[in-house]
């Protein structure tokens, strides 16, 4: 049997390669991920570890920012003295860091990184863990010199002597640059200006006594969280935060985990996406050779092999067809992670090649990956293989299971499909965002499982509706077309449910986008009433100094500033909640429109008093009138009074939870050094609106962080955010679409050679080339437009789901992106078509003779 088994697979090895394709991109995403996470962890613990001082000393932050305030938190400069007489401390030096920071060129052009990473202005005391040297000029000398890193410099053509603009919280100001460093470890992709300290202290913070951490090295001895006990002591241990090497190192991979946590679930999903497509053709595939190979099979038994040794013969075909999967999966996954490597360093991050890490996770998973999917995928054929007959060895070759019922799929697809609809019926009328979101993700599965298990059910109402037209359009080839691809249900099924997959994704997730547009745009003409709104790209705050250039523009007549700070409210039901708070000053009614269930804009903007989102406020027993504690950044607190109660998320559309907002003058009192969010702007009596946005370009030409923007531009912004998740559904669909197309592929070549003897005979009696290409295409079309109106289908339901999860969050517009649907459908057909090239072309060059005498 083993012998049997080899041969076997060895026959099939190219029937067998489209299957092993699908594992190996399965594989290869895991292991890609897997590799790339690993590598980029471990050159940033090095990195970190190596930096880092052996106790680090920082302000006590109590809140985490979801959203930027522009806010710098600091502590005293005098600090270092009091450090350095600790005992066992030998250096002490003060740090200032500062992100955020906007340079620009003698052109007004950013010299920050365009890939989101920070412009870090820092003060120059270099030290042995230093990551960067000095490689050309000299240490900066007072307030109008600077070094710069050498990779900004060499990617914005910066150099020695020239001018740059540095656009910090305190003000603008200009700088010569006398030196260039050059990093000696990873280059985390920011963009670093190093100034002497005192010019750190003044012009980063504007104070001359201030710091953002204190560093401490240990003398020869003495331990680290020793040294961290005693500077502890002597500073004030709940006063400010200490941390040790290691801890500072943990501290900063924590903070960059986000990052990496988002490119490797991305893959994940590839590989996920990729697994469930894969199963489907390895299904399709194994079912195939199968009922290619009956008689064969039941000579098999008709010598004595048994059911179990059938059924094992052809599970270790699937461990074969596994192992090389797998194995050139892992190869593939190595080459990815090097990609994704290089394609880092072209965004900055320059990580080598050489410290790849390939921990023993990565194989394990590689391998786990791929015997796991092939060998859940032939399990149903190799048990259809086990109940061959012996008596089928003296029959004619047949395609086993054709005219088996559908019963038990119809009852089965019947329930579950029954369940998933319930689930969803639940997602659309629950009143809680989580509740609604656990039904809709427990109905999307539910749904596509019943969709797959009774797809050979749906094949002949459907594909007789959709190739309705062929035997008018294309004759008699038309019609054997149609009835090929209604032959065997359950092979149609399963290959139409690979493309089926993707579509549905891209279905659903093209509603919810759209849906979340639409909202966007009725929300932002509904609230925003300003003429401009003077914004970073990014929402990153921008200092007042551009407020106060954009108020002394010519033709500006009301401005009204924001600002945002993170704040914890602790609320009536006990909880305790971290959101982020607005801050507007008084005459926030002339550039927004704010519907009020309770209150109105003076109330909320009153000194001591707030307004909030009203759902949220009944959520948690709010009431207007109750007094809430707010818990400030850096520890400040006080009692704000509910004012006003609205009747939307957030005024601003920042959708922040509870939609709270209060006075500018409340904010800035107990969240002092914040910077501006957004400066709305009404023009003056006289002045159009054309000729106050010319006049202020021309006023913030030079400062390169901000736009302005009007109402089309907001809502554009809304959209190019959205889009973002688009890009990755449609990259998502093209995987899909990728594996797919191989399943079509693979299931007409096998669908070919299974009908060699049916094709000879019709090429006998007078089909020509031409035609025989014409039948097996339209065949392809009509079971990849059949994928096609099932995932469509499908997704539409989902994505009205979503969209009722949304409302729930305000977003309340419900928009089905026809066009997009009527593409897909249009990109199904050409996918069948392409699918089909290779199979028709091989069937066409048969020689007649040789496939009627064909067995």
């Amino acid at each position: 049997m083993l012998k049997a088994t080899l041969r076997s697979f060895l026959a099939h090895k190219g029937r067998l390669l489209l299957s092993a394709l699908a594992v190996i991109l399965s594989v290869a995403f895991v292991a890609g991920s897997l590799i790339f996470s690993d590598t980029v962890s471990r050159t940033f613990d090095r990195l970190f570890a190596s930096t880092a001082a052996d106790v680090t000393v920082s302000p006590k932050e109590n809140l985490d920012e979801a959203l930027p305030s522009g806010f710098t938190p600091t502590l005293p400069a005098a600090l270092v003295d009091r450090a350095a007489k600790v005992e066992g401390a030998e250096t002490v030096r003060l740090d200032v860091d500062v992100e955020g920071i906007t340079v620009a060129d003698e052109d007004n052009e950013s010299v920050g990184p365009t890939t989101g990473a920070p412009t870090i202005g820092t003060n120059w005391n270099p030290t042995e863990r230093s990551p960067v040297e000095l490689t050309s000029g000299h240490a900066p000398e007072g307030p109008d010199q600077v070094l710069i890193d050498a990779d900004t410099a060499d990617n914005k053509d910066v150099g020695i002597g020239d001018t740059l603009s540095v656009i910090a919280a305190p003000g603008s100001f200009k700088v010569e640059v006398v030196g260039v460093v050059t990093f000696t470890t990873t280059n985390p992709g920011a963009a670093l200006i190093f100034f002497d300290t005192p010019t750190a202290q003044t012009r980063l913070l504007g104070d001359a006594d201030a710091a953002t951490s204190i560093s401490v090295d240990a003398a020869e001895g003495v331990s680290d969280p020793q040294l961290k006990q005693r500077v502890a002591a002597a500073l004030g241990a709940d006063t400010y935060d200490f941390r040790t090497a290691d801890e500072q190192a943990e501290s900063d991979v924590e903070q960059l985990g986000g990052f990496l946590d988002i490119i490797k679930y991305v893959m994940l999903g590839f590989a996920g996406v990729a697994v469930l497509v894969g199963v489907f053709l390895i299904v399709n595939t194994f079912s195939m050779l199968i009922a290619q190979r009956t008689r064969e099979l039941g000579l098999l038994r008709a010598l004595g092999a048994d059911r179990r040794q059938v059924r094992r013969s052809v599970l270790t075909e699937a461990f074969l067809l596994g192992l090389v999967g797998a194995s050139l999966g892992l190869a593939t996954g190595i080459g990815l992670a090097i990609g994704l490597i290089e394609l880092m360093g072209l965004l900055g991050m320059n990580i080598r090649s050489a410290d790849m890490v390939i921990g023993w996770a990565t194989p394990v998973s590689a391998y786990v990956v791929g015997l796991g999917v092939t060998f859940v995928a032939a399990y149903l054929p190799a048990r259809r293989a086990a109940a061959v007959s012996p008596m089928a060895a003296l029959a004619d070759a047949e395609i086993a299971g054709v005219g088996r019922p559908l019963r038990v799929r119809a009852v089965l697809g019947t329930v579950v499909g029954a369940l998933g609809a319930a689930a969803l019926v639940g997602c659309a009328t629950a009143s809680q965002t989580s509740s609604a979101a656990s039904l809709l993700g427990l109905g999307v599965l539910l749904t596509l499982i019943a969709t797959v298990i009774a797809g050979p059910l749906l094949v002949r109402p459907v594909i007789r509706v959709l190739g309705g037209a062929f035997p008018a359009l294309f004759g008699s080839i038309g019609r054997m077309s149609q009835r090929n691809a209604l032959r065997n249900p359950r092979r149609t099924g399963a290959t139409a449910a690979a493309l089926m997959v993707g579509l549905a994704l891209v279905g659903g997730m093209s509603v919810a986008s759209a849906s979340m547009t639409k909202s966007f745009d009725e929300q932002i003409d509904k609230t925003l009433g300003a003429d401009f709104v003077v914004q970073n790209t990014n929402f990153v705050p921008f200092p007042r100094e551009i407020t106060e250039k954009v108020r002394d523009t010519e033709g500006v007549g009301l401005l009204v500033r924001s600002q945002l700070a993170p704040i914890a409210a602790r609320l009536p039901d006990g909880d305790r909640v971290e959101t982020t708070a607005a801050g507007y000053e008084p005459p926030l009614d002339e550039v927004a429109n704010i519907t009020y269930a309770q209150g109105d804009t003076a109330a909320a903007l009153a000194d001591g008093r707030m307004a909030m989102d009203r759902d949220f406020a009944q959520d948690h027993g709010v009431r207007v009138g109750s007094t809430i504690p707010i818990e400030f950044q850096g520890g400040r607190t006080a009692e704000l009074t509910v004012a006003a109660l609205t009747d939307q998320d957030s005024a601003d559309g920042f959708g922040t939870q509870g939609g709270m907002y209060v006075g500018l003058g409340t904010l800035e009192r107990y969240a002092p050094g914040g910077q501006e969010s957004a400066v709305y702007v009404n023009a003056a009596s006289g002045t159009s609106a054309d000729d106050l946005r010319a006049n202020l370009e021309k006023t913030l030409d030079p400062y390169p962080q901000v736009q302005v923007r009007d109402l089309a531009d907001y809502k554009q912004l809304v959209r190019d955010q959205i889009a973002v998740l688009l890009y990755l559904v449609y990259a998502l669909l093209g995987l899909a679409i990728v594996i797919a197309v191989l399943g079509v592929v693979n299931t007409l070549a096998l669908s070919v050679v299974e009908r060699t003897r049916e094709i000879g005979l019709l090429r006998a009696i007078g089909l020509s080339r031409v035609q025989l290409r014409r039948m097996i295409r339209l065949e392809s079309v009509v079971i990849a437009v059949f994928g096609a109106v099932l995932g469509l289908a499908l997704g539409l339901v989902w994505g009205v789901c979503t969209q009722q999860v949304l409302a729930l969050q305000g977003m309340n517009a419900l928009a089905i992106p026809w066009g997009t649907i009527v593409a897909v459908v249009i990109g199904s057909a050409v996918v069948g078509i392409v699918a089909a090239l290779l199979p028709a072309l091989r069937a066409s060059r048969m020689n007649v003779l040789a496939a009627i005498a064909h067995e």
